[in-house]
C-alpha cells in the first residue's frame, strides 16, 4: 500500500464567470494510477481550481487512503496561500477577509479545510503551462472538458 502520493491539479474558465472545468491526476511512485475531471456551465476560475483539489481528495478518501502523505502540486497561487495561509485568519476572523468581507468560495474553502485534516498535505506550487508534464496533461483534460461542454450547447 502507497505511503504517500502526488496530485496534479488544474481548473480553467472560459469567461469568468463561465463554462469551467477541473482535472486531477494521482500519481504513486511517479506512476499515474487515477485521474478525472469534470466541468460546469456557469461558474469561476478559482472554484473550478478548487474543485479540482477537492475532488481528488474525495477520491482518496474513498478509497481508504485516509492518513498518508500527499504532495499536491497546483498552478493556482489562490489555492496553494488560501488553504496554507489566508484561511487561519478567515477562521479567527468569522470568515470575513482582511477587509471585513465575507471570504468568496467559502463553501468550498470549508470543504477543503476538512479534508485537509484527513491526510499528511504537502503543498507545492508549480508554474502554469511551464511544460511540467502532469500539470500539462491536467490543463489538456480542463481543455477537452470546457470544449465538450461548450460544443453540447
Amino acid at each position: 500500500m502507497a505511503k504517500s502520493l502526488t496530485i496534479f491539479s488544474d481548473g480553467g474558465c472560459i469567461g469568468n464567470p463561465g463554462i469551467g472545468a477541473w482535472a486531477y491526476i494521482i500519481l504513486e511512485d511517479n506512476k499515474e494510477i487515477f485521474y478525472d475531471s469534470g466541468s460546469s456551465g456557469d461558474t469561476t476560475n478559482n472554484k473550478m481550481e478548487l474543485t479540482a483539489v477537492i475532488k481528488a481528495l474525495i477520491y482518496l478518501e474513498k478509497i481508504g487512503k485516509k492518513g498518508i502523505d500527499v504532495e499536491i502540486n497546483t498552478d493556482s497561487q489562490y489555492v496553494k496561500n488560501g488553504i496554507t495561509d489566508w484561511i487561519n485568519n478567515w477562521k479567527k476572523n468569522g470568515w470575513k477577509t482582511a477587509n471585513k468581507k465575507a471570504v468568496k468560495n467559502q463553501e468550498y474553502w470549508k470543504e477543503l479545510d476538512q479534508l485537509t485534516t484527513l491526510f499528511n498535505i504537502k503543498w507545492k506550487w508549480v508554474k502554469g503551462h511551464s511544460g511540467v508534464e502532469h500539470n500539462e496533461r491536467c490543463d489538456t483534460l480542463v481543455q477537452q472538458e470546457m470544449e465538450k461542454l461548450s460544443s453540447s450547447g
